[in-house]
């Protein structure tokens, strides 16, 4: 059983990770060094699920970085995010939805999201 110290410590250590998923190029690098493809490490990145919890959500500075998390947990994406081309389109998507929809509601359908963006004026 660990103790409070201990407790704390496993905690910010943990949250720490959490936000480094945030960051499609720190996945890379773990793709790049072989972790997403070690079976403990995927079991420790299910582990990692009860973030998702408000409990814990609330101190996670970067919500995407529990959006990468679920990807994680399938196959397909460690191996797509194992190549700089596809890193280097899930930063610019990333950055494209900070840029654009982070103030904005999420659009109920395409048609919605094509008229709001119509209705925009994005300055170049």
């Amino acid at each position: 059983m660990l103790n409070s110290e201990e407790e704390k410590k496993r905690f910010q250590i943990e949250l720490e990770f959490i936000q480094c998923l945030a960051n499609p190029w720190y996945l890379n690098n773990l793709a790049q060094q072989q972790y997403l493809k070690d079976p403990a490490f995927i079991n420790y990145l299910k582990y990692l699920q009860y973030w998702k919890q408000p409990e814990y959500a609330k101190f996670v500075v970067y919500p995407h970085a529990l959006y990468f998390l679920d990807l994680l947990q399938h196959a397909e994406f460690r191996d797509y995010i194992s190549t700089s081309e596809n890193t280097q389109e899930v930063h610019r998507m990333q950055y494209y939805h900070w840029q654009f929809l982070r103030h904005s509601p999420v659009p109920s359908s395409p048609n919605n999201f094509i008229s709001n963006a119509e209705n925009k004026e994005i300055i170049e």
